[in-house]
């Protein structure tokens, strides 16, 4: 079937010596997989290149076979033209991680428009803000409405958060969060995109990723820490 729809490009897997094996969460389908031949032969293997960096929005026309097996597209154009994520280091960084993250958090094949369209609207945001020091903070946490388990807020003023449970609590049990950590999740939990970035230092944040790395590994089936974890704590030490 021929389907038009924009695609985020989640990854993109160089196979044998001139062809691409491209993952894409699609507003049409949800994830896809597609096929890319030739990709590095030709004048303008660089700009086919160009199309399938981390978190890049498109405009995609395909033949979707719904097989299983890879898909192939018929055309492809951006649909965002990003001005400043590709250029500046913290911010190519951060998409870097986040491609990650939503790689390994994405598991469901059905469509999702809602959170597309979230995705969509946050990666514009970024490319258009220069302060985002807690951008993938906030996105990450966000994102776990769409995936089911956002925490509870109904017991807000209570002092401890349960990991496992997903929501705030007056007893500290086992796998809860210390008091300090738990007031720091209440403030992520306020922060909406353009809210003081200065809200967090480095080690407040450094702390609140961790937290947000295992809740999601918690409530994840198979869910694997990424591998440029290491490199985001550097920019934002």
């Amino acid at each position: 079937m021929l389907v038009k729809t924009k695609a985020i490009v989640l990854s993109s897997l160089k196979y044998q010596e001139k062809s691409l094996i491209v993952k894409c969460f699609t507003l049409s389908d949800g994830l896809k997989s597609y096929f890319v031949a030739s990709a590095y032969s030709g004048k303008k293997s660089n700009q086919k290149i160009a199309y399938f960096q981390p978190l890049t929005i498109l405009e995609i026309e395909a033949n979707h076979k719904n097989k299983g097996t890879l898909e192939h597209f018929k055309d492809i154009k951006l649909a965002t033209a990003f001005q400043t994520i590709n250029t500046d280091v913290i911010k190519s960084t951060i998409i870097i991680f986040l491609s990650e993250m939503l790689y390994h958090s994405i598991q469901e094949e059905e469509k999702n428009e809602d959170l597309f369209t979230f995705l969509e609207t946050a990666l514009t945001w970024l490319d258009t803000h220069e302060e985002t020091s807690n951008f993938h903070l906030i996105l990450l946490l966000e994102i776990t409405k769409f995936l089911g388990f956002y925490p509870d807020t109904s017991d807000l003023d209570a002092k401890f958060f349960s990991m496992d449970e997903g929501g705030f609590t007056i007893f500290q049990g086992i796998n809860c969060l210390s008091e300090h950590e738990t007031s720091l999740l209440k403030k992520l939990v306020s922060l909406k995109f353009d809210s003081n970035q200065k809200i967090f230092n480095g080690i407040e944040r450094q702390l609140l990723l961790n937290i947000l790395l295992n809740y999601y590994s918690i409530h994840l089936d198979g869910f694997k820490k990424p591998k440029s974890l290491e490199v985001l704590k550097e920019v934002f030490a």
